[in-house]
């Protein structure tokens, strides 16, 4: 395993997803005040920014594959400095929604897509557990960035911060993900021939990888939607089950079940087909939806709830790289990555807004229960990729 390459993309995988992702709702709340618009506005904003991202994603897929995605992950810090900064500055509402959508379309260039890619780019044979330990470093960015955030703020104004923020893609990010660039550069001067380069066979049959695939990104996609719609609501949705004054307990559950569930992974899951593991984790995510629903309003409930939930969106995040890798190879790898962004950021954008209009004109209950068995399709999808080997 490239070990300095993983460590390396832990600490750009923690800058990047807390200043681009995780700063954003402790800072939303001034950032309204700022423009003047109601926060559900400045939400919505970043929604439609995370559906621009989506749709741009095919595209920078291929640009991993085609200009290496350590050059492309270089590119994106600078783009990410750039458009944060914008976002500081911006003038007026349009301005800033503009900045924000490019922040969402830089955050795809150097985020998990990209840092798998580039793994996959450096040494195709073990990047299915240098995946697995780069999410298990980068599980770290909510613990790291929501007190680093909070702290910042309390003392600077959101575009002080939003420039901090910016400075540290330029200064650290930007320069490592070049260091790869170059290494990834040297490394494909003196390798074999094509025919002898080093590359990973996927193990589904050329006939029928194309419906594999569909089947492996509805199946992504499903779980996806659960887990965003779930993230978002989930104090409306504690309250209107009685459980209002446990959201900060399950929150507090959540981050260190996610890389809880990657470390058990990888200590006792090295010989695990990734398919197996994609299993696992949708039969978590729903599974955790179930436990709230049937248990509530028991404290303990919520509590094994968060557990349950945050195992499977741990292991989700290491799936979404090693699965297309074992199915499909390493050819072309960079290009599926990109369709799978596409389509969890699309369903991560529409999901909050469907499950919030589930919650208003069906109920809590009634919402959970179709979010559950969502969620459980993506299990029968998964599982019948198996019949397709």
């Amino acid at each position: 395993m490239p070990l300095l390459a993983v460590l390396a993309l832990g600490v750009t995988q923690i800058i990047g997803y807390g200043t681009l992702y995780y700063s954003f709702s402790i800072l939303a709340p001034d950032m309204a005040i700022h423009f003047a618009w109601p926060s559900e506005w400045v939400f919505g904003a970043l929604s439609a920014a995370l559906l621009a991202g989506g749709l741009t994603a095919p595209w920078l897929g291929v640009m991993f594959d085609r200009v290496g995605a350590g050059r492309v992950m270089t590119i994106g810090s600078l783009a990410a400095a750039a458009a944060l900064t914008a976002c500081a500055f911006a003038p007026n509402k349009a301005v800033y929604v503009v900045a924000l959508v490019a922040v969402e379309v830089a955050a795809n260039l150097v985020q998990y897509g990209a840092a798998f890619a580039l793994l996959v780019q450096i040494r195709p044979q073990v990047a299915s557990r240098s995946i697995t330990y780069l999410t298990l470093i980068a599980g770290f960015a909510s613990t790291i960035f929501w007190p680093i955030t909070t702290a910042l703020h309390a003392y600077l104004s959101w575009q002080n911060v939003y420039l901090i923020f910016a400075v540290l893609n330029l200064v650290i990010c930007a320069p490592i993900h070049e260091w790869l660039s170059r290494g990834r550069r040297r490394m494909r001067r003196t390798a074999p021939a094509p025919t002898d380069a080093p590359h990973v066979d996927g193990n589904l049959p050329l006939g029928r990888r194309r419906l594999g695939f569909a089947i492996m990104v509805a199946g992504f996609s499903l779980m996806s939607l659960v887990s965003s719609a779930m993230l978002v609501h989930l104090v409306p949705l504690l309250s209107g089950l009685g459980l209002g004054a446990t959201a900060a307990l399950v929150g507090t559950l959540f981050g260190p079940s996610q890389v809880g569930s990657r470390l058990i992974n990888m200590v006792f899951g090295k010989n695990l087909p990734a398919l197996h593991l994609a299993v696992i984790a949708a039969m978590l995510i729903p599974g955790g939806v179930v436990v709230l629903l049937l248990s509530a309003p028991s404290v303990p409930g919520a509590m094994a709830f968060s557990v349950i939930f945050g195992m499977g969106n741990g292991l989700f995040s290491i799936v979404t790289g090693t699965l297309p890798l074992q199915l499909f190879g390493s050819d072309g790898y960079g290009k599926l990555q990109g369709k799978i962004m596409a389509a969890r950021l699309i369903l991560s954008a529409v999901a909050p807004f469907v499950l919030a209009f589930a919650m208003k004109n069906l109920g809590v209950t009634s919402s959970l229960g179709i979010t559950a068995a969502l969620g459980g399709l993506s299990i029968v999808a998964l599982i019948s990729i198996a019949t397709l080997r």
